[in-house]
This record gives C-alpha cells, structure tokens and sequence, in this order.
C-alpha cells in the first residue's frame, strides 16, 4: 500500500508500530519534505532531522503502550503510556498532522518529570 492510500490514522498506527520495532527509519517515505516536530524536549524541521531524533527516542523507550487513538480526515492524536528506562511511566499526547499521505507535522505534549525523577 502506497502512503497516498494509507489513511491517517493507518499512518499513525504505523508510526507507533515503527517506535515498537525501534526502528523509525520506514517513516520515511511517509514525511512530508518540509515534516516538522515539536515536542517538550525538542524540534526538527526535515525529514532526516526527524528520523535522528526519533531514533533517540525510540532507543530510550522502554515501553509505549497506546491507550486510545481517535483521527479525523487529517488527524490523529494518540495518547500512550511512554516508559523511559526504569522511571514511571508518562502520559503522553502525540497529534500528527497528515496531508495527500504524507506526515507533515507531529506535536508532543507530555510532564517530563518522571524522566528526571
């Protein structure tokens, strides 16, 4: 299936399979040229910005347990139980923003603290 006939919240679900695996580089045919992340810890502009930085995330991750998913025509928010290393888990709220298949923006809300407890 090409990215133009996945649907967004497809996309989404591959994105989470892909930080499950620990493996972000198949995203990258589904980003945008101009893909943007904005989270608590950080930004990217680019899809090999992006790919770095979800690397180190996904390398960090213990466990990321998706709890609900709920999309619209363009968008998905996920919300997941993220456990890094041996802190407590965090609740986290992942929207991705999708257009004509591809991810163009990802913004991440979640309480850090846990991490540096």
């Amino acid at each position: 299936m090409t990215s133009s006939e996945m649907t967004p919240a497809a996309i989404a679900e591959f994105y989470f399979e892909c930080w499950a695996a620990g493996d972000p580089e198949p995203l990258r045919d589904l980003l945008h040229p101009e893909v943007t992340f904005d989270g608590a810890l950080g930004s990217t502009r680019g899809p090999d910005e992006f790919l770095e930085g979800l690397a180190g995330m996904f390398a960090a991750t213990e466990t990321n347990t998706v709890r609900l998913r709920l999309a619209s025509e363009d968008d998905v928010v996920t919300w997941s139980e993220l456990r890094i290393g041996d802190k407590a888990p965090m609740q986290v709220a992942n929207w991705t923003h999708v257009e004509d298949g591809r991810i163009v923006a990802v913004r991440v809300t979640f309480d850090p603290r846990p991490m540096f407890a």
